[in-house]
């Protein structure tokens, strides 16, 4: 081997131990950047260990106008100020005496600049875990449209009116000015154009427009625009908590329509007593559900759904809710008060609510996903015997760890029904 070319080796190898340390940097940066969350929530006049075991350090400052009392325990000794130094190296203790916001600027190792941290002193707050069944039913914002499709006009030619004007997923609030009510009253509003140019005004990922669109006349001599609509949407889950004005929150993720997976903009909603009538065991590949009956009477309204989110469906409900209910008021736990180990989520796959035995095996405190921030795995052997694990209907089961409301279940794992993903009840509560 020539000098050149041994120069040439060295070099290469060189360059691959560079890469290995700069690959190796970046696997120990961001393991260390989801060990801390980007907003951290701390109770009002309650002193609160911060955990974390990460080397980083930093400020804590006041992102508001007026002094407050803010305070952190730290090796060191006990600092009271405006702005307070923290070490996540150990146990940090900190404690805000008025509800505000703070912001933490972190950098790791002290020198490498980390992440901006928001804290946020809240209301301690006490919820009723319910755990009951609950039937939904959803109306939608005007007409969804979930599909374009073309078909044979009068004169046998393939024709698609929709194709260029309207998408899956459109809202169709409005046809000439005229509001739209339901499926039924669009589809006359469609046969009675005859043929003309209709002004329809949409909503399309949140901004609203208006688009043309001509209907044609099939073969059947009716107008048709050639799209698949919907106005309503019917389900059951799981009731969550109960707050103490009535208010409450449930699925722990949004209703979703199926065709286009969009979240479902909500015009109205009702909740209704539900009766679990079936078990379908969930396995390996294969979720399991909840068959409930629902009868869809006045008499058995149990709530007013006023608003469908990423994280979960809200409302207003009746005393019925509380009464069905299998346990007292319980404090919130908050994100950095949970470990891994034992739990118990409630549910009624029985008809009445219980306790069942779960494992928390991972937390992800800072994914983007936030209805997959808990992963919990069940292991009391009555729930495993009648429905295999988690399964379809159980979302919004609560999860209580250490006597504390911790979340809500939200999914399954479809290739392991034994576990179950959740969402942290402070990201319920902040919808």
């Amino acid at each position: 081997m020539t000098r050149q070319q041994k120069r040439a080796y060295r070099g290469f190898l060189y360059m691959l131990l560079l890469s290995a340390v700069v690959a190796l940097a970046a696997v120990i940066y961001f393991s260390y950047w989801n060990k801390i969350p980007s907003t951290i929530k701390i109770r009002a006049g309650v002193e609160q260990e911060l955990d974390f075991c990460v080397p980083v350090s930093g400020k804590i400052y006041r992102t508001g106008e007026e002094a407050a009392e803010v305070s952190s325990v730290a090796a060191a000794g006990r600092i009271t100020g405006a702005s307070v130094p923290v070490n996540f190296t150990h146990t940090v203790k900190i404690k805000a005496n008025e509800i505000d916001t703070y912001q933490m600027n972190l950098k790791l190792f002290g020198i490498l600049p980390y992440k901006d941290v928001d804290i946020e002193v809240i209301q301690d707050k006490m919820l009723i875990p319910s755990g009951i069944p609950i039937g939904i039913y959803v109306k939608t914002d005007g007409v969804l449209v979930v599909g374009i499709g073309e078909f044979e006009d009068s004169e046998g030619r393939k024709v698609s009116p929709s194709k260029y004007a309207l998408q899956k997923g459109d809202y169709i609030l409005k046809a000439g000015g005229e509001e739209i009510e339901n499926k039924k009253q669009f589809i006359r509003m469609i046969e009675e154009s005859g043929g003309e140019d209709m002004i329809l005004t949409i909503k399309r990922n949140g901004e609203i427009t208006d688009v043309m669109v001509k209907p044609a006349c099939n073969q059947s001599k009716d107008w048709k625009l050639g799209i698949w609509i919907r106005d309503n949407a019917q389900g059951i889950g799981t009731m969550t908590y109960e707050d103490a004005d009535n208010t409450f929150g449930a699925l722990g993720h949004g209703i979703n329509d199926v065709d286009t997976s969009t979240l479902m903009s909500l015009e109205e909603g009702t909740l209704y007593e539900t009766e679990i009538v079936g078990i379908t065991r969930g396995s390996n590949g294969s979720p399991g559900e909840l068959t409930g009956y629902i009868e869809y009477d006045s008499d058995n309204v149990i709530g007013e759904i006023t608003d469908n989110t990423s994280k979960g469906i809200f409302g207003i409900c009746g005393g019925r809710i509380e009464a069905n209910a299998c346990s007292e008021p319980v404090p919130i736990a908050l994100k950095q008060e949970l470990e891994l180990g034992p739990a118990q989520i409630i549910c009624s796959v029985t008809g009445e609510p219980e306790f069942y035995d779960v494992e928390i095996v991972e937390m992800n405190l800072e994914r983007d996903d936030i209805n997959r921030g808990i992963v919990i795995q069940v292991v009391d052997e009555k729930l495993l015997t009648l429905t295999g694990g988690i399964i379809q209907g159980m979302s919004g089961s609560p999860i209580i760890q250490n006597g504390k409301l911790a979340g809500a279940v939200t999914h399954v794992l479809v290739q392991d029904s034994t576990r179950g993903y959740g969402i942290f009840i402070e990201e319920m509560l902040a919808h």
